[in-house]
């Protein structure tokens, strides 16, 4: 059986607007924070287009901290799944210290895809907006996507493309995939 190519997408900031709050920015807390960034779905529907498994991978420590319940993530991830064009969505509910495989900037969440979806990294992307997306590409063995916000103007470490968003992602993978 052949294998399947994938893009793994960081959720908040990628998929949905981060939250700005006391501190800096965020992931939503709850369904009525959750807003889906508007170009998402169609460059969702264009990666689908080219044959990609659309895979979220995120980290969610906001569970662990106590300001999101697991049934208000759900929601959300139920939300997404009903709108877009995701295949999958892997997360994390660990915090820093819980020190745990899955937790990026570790790989675990796209091991984990790969043992179910049958995926050939090599051929496969990762895209987020923080420094922890891109390592967890790095590691995997996958090309990563840098999309640049506000928040991240600072990074400046080895990603393979920089982006403004998705749209972005879409043209520069047809070219590298000569479609």
């Amino acid at each position: 059986m052949k294998n399947k190519k994938a893009i793994f997408l960081d959720r908040d900031g990628v998929i949905n607007k981060a939250i700005i709050r006391v501190g800096g920015f965020s992931s939503p807390w709850s369904l009525t924070e959750f807003e889906i960034i508007d170009e998402v779905e169609e460059a969702l529907a264009e990666f689908k287009k080219l044959e990609f498994l659309n895979i979220i991978i995120t980290n969610q420590p906001d569970i662990a901290r106590g300001n999101l319940l697991l049934s208000e993530l759900e929601k959300m991830h139920q939300m997404i799944l009903n709108r877009l064009s995701i295949d999958d969505i892997e997360y994390c509910p660990h915090d820093d210290k819980d020190n745990c495989d899955c937790r990026k900037p570790k790989s675990g969440m796209i091991l984990r895809a790969v043992q179910k979806w049958n995926i050939d990294l090599k051929n496969s992307y990762v895209i987020g907006d923080m420094w922890k997306d891109i390592e967890a590409g790095k590691l995997a063995g996958c090309r990563t996507f840098l999309i640049r916000k506000e928040y991240n103007q600072d990074y400046q470490k080895d990603y393979d493309f920089e982006i403004n968003n998705l749209k972005e992602a879409v043209a520069v993978i047809k070219k590298l995939n000569n479609l």
